[in-house]
């Protein structure tokens, strides 16, 4: 379990906790800034327009986040106040993963600066490299077009025959695969690597 880090290595613990609770809450926030400007005040109303992240993951998310490592946020919206409700539904779903992808790119264009600047002995450039590890993997992971994942909202207003898959047991089956498979998570890992050495080039070196 995730828990034992906290015993073994617990500054990587803290690291964690700290990065995916900020990216979910930062997550959440863009699906409700998106909903907003497509005419949804729900975000507002509900009071979800807030840095609070218990509003966003509730304690039992965050608690679960300590236990297992996983965690989910969510924000309230009404697709039927979206001006345009297949365009508003595509944007609002996809405006969380893009928020993962921009964060994990500042990571690393702050990396890039702070080695270049030859900085990097005064910052933690570990943090910042899990940081962005962390957001490309959210970023990739909630693009699968799996339901509930924000990947299959976009996917399922291109494609509506898929629709009736997200009140379906292949909704619960999915999500059970992908977390049983220590694969998958191995090769989102490797995935968003790739990505940051590339960016980094011979910038920095662990």
């Amino acid at each position: 379990m995730f828990i034992e880090t906290l015993f073994t290595e617990p500054i990587y613990f803290f690291r964690i906790i700290i990065i995916v609770i900020f990216s979910i809450t930062l997550h959440e926030l863009a699906h409700g800034w998106a909903a907003m400007s497509q005419g949804d005040n729900t975000p507002q109303k509900t009071g979800h327009l807030t840095l609070n992240p218990v509003v966003h993951m509730g304690k039992e998310s965050i608690i679960f986040l300590c236990l297992m490592g996983i965690a989910w946020g969510q924000m309230p919206v009404n697709p039927s106040k979206f001006r345009s409700r297949k365009l508003g539904n595509i944007l609002v779903s996809a405006a969380g993963p893009l928020s993962n992808l921009t964060l994990g790119i500042i990571f690393i264009l702050v990396m890039k600066l702070l080695a270049n600047l030859n900085f990097s002995a005064l910052f933690s450039i570990e943090f910042l490299y899990l940081a962005a590890r962390i957001n490309l993997m959210l970023f990739l992971f909630n693009l699968l077009p799996i339901p509930p994942l924000d990947g299959f909202h976009v996917f399922s207003e291109i494609f509506p025959k898929f629709k009736p898959l997200e009140n379906s047991y292949f909704r619960l089956f999915a999500m059970m695969l992908l977390f049983i498979i220590p694969e998958f998570g191995i090769g989102l890992s490797d995935i968003a690597n790739l990505v940051i050495q590339s960016m980094l080039g011979e910038s920095i070196s662990f």
